[in-house]
């Protein structure tokens, strides 16, 4: 039963959210320009429920709600900050160059997460951080008279009732089963050089469950930290 327990401790309650930000200039790029305006991208959100079979089955109310507390949480918090903020619809942007941008920022922070995150390296990187959506970035720049844009993805799966009771039997056999996890990427992106200057990687804990207005309050806090906006 110590064991069961354990088990049980270890999965439900895995920990505080953590994070790992990487800069295009480590060291200097503490601070965006005074009054530099940002775009905040609404938050691209896909979350799906794992079944007691271990098959995933997207939840469309899980993501709308999730994205519309990411986007309540991070428009709360960046207005405290010195700079004016925009917020971007992707649904009523996606057609010409700037939805050809916003599909380009998505393959590009999937590559970031592949090679940045994971053990396999691109020798062409020499170990810099050096990402870009190219020179397209101006137009979204002089569309919206912006210097900078956020980007936020998410992508997540969470264990039904009959996961969990899964869990808890294969605990009893020592054997682990995954319950989900959720991550969030979060990239700031250069609009006059179209350069990604800061990316965020963050895992979510069990108190940031982007669900619910607390946890993606909770969530977005840990996202921002140190962000230069």
């Amino acid at each position: 039963m110590k064991t069961l327990a354990a088990l049980l401790a270890c999965a439900l309650l895995a920990g505080c959210t953590t994070t790992n930000v990487k800069s295009a200039t480590p060291g200097a790029m503490t601070a965006t320009a005074p009054n530099a305006k940002a775009l905040l991208v609404q938050p691209d959100v896909q979350l799906a429920v794992i079944t007691a079979a271990g098959l995933r089955e997207a939840r469309e109310d899980w993501s709308l709600s999730g994205q519309a507390n990411l986007a309540t949480a991070l428009r709360e918090q960046l207005q405290t900050r010195s700079h004016p903020i925009e917020i971007l619809d992707p649904a009523a942007s996606m057609s010409g160059r700037t939805g050809q941008l916003l599909r380009l920022n998505e393959a590009v922070g999937e590559s970031i997460r592949t090679f940045e995150y994971g053990a396999l390296k691109l020798p062409t990187k020499k170990g810099a951080f050096d990402w870009t959506l190219g020179d397209g970035a101006q137009e979204l720049r002089a569309e919206r008279g912006a210097d900078y844009a956020l980007f936020i993805t998410a992508r997540g799966t969470y264990a039904s009732a009959g996961r969990k009771a899964v869990m808890v039997g294969a605990a009893l056999l020592g054997v682990s089963v995954p319950l989900g996890q959720q991550q969030v990427f979060a990239s700031l992106v250069d609009l006059k050089t179209g350069r990604v200057v800061w990316f965020n990687a963050a895992v979510a804990g069990p108190q940031a469950d982007m669900r619910s207005p607390v946890g993606a309050r909770s969530l977005c806090q840990d996202l921002l930290k140190g962000v230069p906006l």
